[in-house]
């Protein structure tokens, strides 16, 4: 019999890609989201459980009518400016909606969760590469609602039977390498993707937010990790929870190298061949200068193994699913994507 997996948010970017591989392998997928910036056509295994984390009932209801061996959780708010303006909010759909889900898995007897974290936990670190042990001190509402959400997950492990993977995302990019996946988001603000419409002709310019952070161009560093490599990190989770030796962890995700804005800016100019206008602007509130990935322990624990780690092809695949949106020309509603 084929384990059943509960995908939150599995109709966005990362879902999708990491459902894609789940279904590969031969599991049994059920998705649940409200597709508020997930799109339907990204589920390529399974079925959709149309609903709302913040409406327990319902998602308890999706529980009681399935024998779920596992939850990878993935629906959340990510704009770090965003939440700067409305933390309420990013508490509510984060970290409450997190609750929410493990109040579920406690009543189904779901004991093996994976959570969508990121290294905004760690705010600005003192060295860099960062490993897992440093000490988390957000500078935002989206790191800190993360930050609150991986707490509850371990103070629940402690009181019950529950195993957790938390992976800790760098800067996630990227399309899909067979080219039937990608970022689909007019809200998307990842600094490759709207790159990449600036090459395209979709917007007028793309703006450098600080130019006089302490790194050698004065512009933020960010490891950049390609989706199918994350996704991939999902599934060698779930294999590991899978495993009778298996330890609750929380891991890095992301390749210990970083590149500038200004060195990204440059490399979708060199590949696109297109000279986009490139403006410079203030800082925004709660960037760090430098946030960069130690992979030695998810390398070892999980024994992920990495295919994509080369900008060049990160920005390629990323332009390429561009171009592919752009070719398509999918109505408005359908270019909502999930962050």
């Amino acid at each position: 019999m084929k384990k059943q997996i509960l995908v939150t948010g599995g109709a966005g970017y990362i879902g999708s890609h990491t459902i894609k591989q789940l279904g590969e392998a031969g599991y049994e997928i059920v998705v649940y989201d409200n597709l508020s910036t997930g799109i339907a056509s990204n589920i390529t295994y399974g079925q959709l459980a149309l609903g709302d984390l913040a409406d327990r009932e319902q998602l308890s209801q999706v529980f009681a009518e399935h024998q779920f061996d596992a939850v990878l959780h993935f629906a959340a708010s990510i704009s770090v400016p965003d939440s700067v303006l409305h933390p309420l909010a990013y508490y509510s759909n984060n970290t409450a909606n997190t609750l929410n889900l493990l109040h579920c898995c406690q009543a189904g007897g779901v004991n093996k969760l994976i959570f969508s974290s990121t290294a905004a936990v760690y705010g600005q670190p003192e060295t860099n590469p960062i490993t897992e042990d440093t000490v988390p001190q957000p500078l935002n509402p989206y790191g800190s609602s993360k930050l609150m959400s991986e707490r509850i997950i371990r103070d629940y492990a402690l009181a019950s039977d529950l195993k957790y993977v938390i992976l800790r995302y760098f800067n996630v990019a990227g399309a899909e390498v067979g080219g039937t996946l990608g970022q689909s988001g007019k809200k998307a603000s990842h600094l490759i993707k709207v790159t990449c419409d600036a090459a395209l002709g979709r917007r007028p310019s793309v703006g450098i937010f600080g130019t006089d952070f302490d790194t050698p161009d004065g512009t933020g560093i960010r490891d950049y990790i390609h989706v199918d490599d994350l996704a991939r990190a999902h599934v060698d989770a779930l294999t590991y929870l899978n495993g009778d030796r298996s330890q609750s962890q929380i891991l890095n995700c992301g390749y210990g190298q970083g590149y500038s804005v200004r060195q990204v800016i440059e490399k979708v100019k060199e590949i696109s061949g297109v000279d986009f206008t490139v403006i410079e602007a203030e800082r925004r509130a709660g960037d760090p200068a430098c946030v960069i990935s130690a992979a030695e322990r998810i390398t070892k624990i999980l024994n992920w193994q990495p295919r994509y780690n080369d900008l060049d092809l990160i920005v390629r695949t990323a332009l390429a699913w561009e171009k592919k949106i752009t070719a398509n020309s999918l109505p408005e509603q359908q270019l909502i994507g999930k962050g």
